[in-house]
């Protein structure tokens, strides 16, 4: 039971910075010039780099939650 709470732990970590790194390049996409003043600016990338975590973690959340839901359905049953 010890190694599944390790495994989920890593799990976690690593499916948050990989859910950060593709909010990054998502991101990208993005036309910031249109909001902010100066696109390729400071605060315009710390800006960027705000949104690419908070959206990252958020969807990390989301596919843990998820993998805890389908993890807890076989109780279900």
């Amino acid at each position: 039971m010890e190694n599944f709470f390790a495994y989920t732990g890593l799990l976690g970590i690593v499916l948050t910075i990989i859910c950060i790194g593709l909010s990054w390049w998502a991101i990208q996409a993005f036309r910031f010039d249109l909001f902010t003043a100066n696109p390729k600016g400071p605060q315009a990338k710390a800006l960027q780099i705000i949104l690419a975590v908070v959206l990252g973690y958020q969807l990390a959340s989301f596919l843990l939650d998820y993998f805890g839901w389908t993890v807890n359905l076989r109780n279900f049953f």
